[in-house]
């Protein structure tokens, strides 16, 4: 226990290092400002726009707007730079062979693997937390909140956060390079979204928590709906982490 403390405050001072926290949280702050202030300003945007005597006739933004934002900005450049900023979690110590004298030493494989998880979970998750309360901050300066299974909505997302961190650590101890964790992860991710195309497949799907928990703060969707795609996405987690464990283990530093 005290290896894996060590190791794993060892990874968050490298994060702090490296400028890697501080990446994630102007980013993720920034998604967080972007999502209401893009709700309130599109209908003024569109409205100055030329269309050749049209006009339009747009309602006024709502809270559930700056919603729909918070959910599409951080499905896509949230999770793109998710993936970006943790593509080296494992490679970079293959291509450095910093692991090489830790492990002589003593020091356990399972160690690694679940100091590296734990570290990157701390750091999605502080900086989901810092977009999360940027954009409802400044939802409930414009507009009134009133929202509906908000735990799972918003926990759905983090949840697919954290497959996305699992993927990378398997793709960095497969391939032990940058490009195979990213391909892994984004092929996997790709497949995902195809199969999401399937309205029969999508409660089993975990890609349906990275957007499609908004419709559980209005109550067009029930939690029972995604039920069954946390508990696949947890266990695909698990998996993830297990294969890592797995392929390490017999992994030649």
């Amino acid at each position: 226990m005290k290896a894996f403390a060590v190791f794993t405050k060892k990874e968050l001072t490298e994060s702090l290092r490296t400028y890697r926290l501080a990446v994630l949280l102007a980013v993720f702050a920034l998604l967080g400002i972007m999502s209401p202030l893009t709700a309130k300003m599109l209908p003024d945007i569109l409205g100055a726009i030329d269309l050749g005597g049209m006009t339009l006739n747009l309602p006024e933004p709502t809270a559930m707007d700056s919603w729909t934002q918070f959910f599409k900005n951080v499905g896509q450049m949230g999770v793109l730079a998710l993936i970006i900023i943790f593509s080296g979690i494992m490679a970079s110590e293959f291509s450095r062979g910093t692991l090489v004298n830790l492990l002589a030493k003593g020091l356990r494989r399972e160690t690694v693997i679940l100091a590296k998880f734990t570290a990157a979970t701390l750091l999605w998750t502080l900086a989901y937390l810092l977009c999360l309360g940027v954009a409802a901050s400044y939802t409930a300066y414009y507009w009134e909140i009133e929202l509906q299974n908000a735990p799972l909505a918003f926990g759905g997302m983090w949840l697919f956060g954290e497959l996305l961190i699992a993927l990378l650590i398997l793709g960095g101890t497969l391939f032990a390079n940058f490009y195979g964790s990213l391909l892994l992860t984004g092929g996997v991710t790709a497949v995902l979204s195809v199969l999401g195309i399937v309205p029969k497949l999508a409660k089993y799907n975990p890609i349906s928590l990275s957007g499609g928990t908004l419709a559980l703060l209005d109550g067009q969707a029930s939690a029972g709906d995604f039920v069954t795609a946390v508990v696949i996405c947890a266990l695909c987690v698990v998996a993830l982490l297990a294969a890592s464990l797995a392929v390490f283990r017999r992994k030649r530093v």
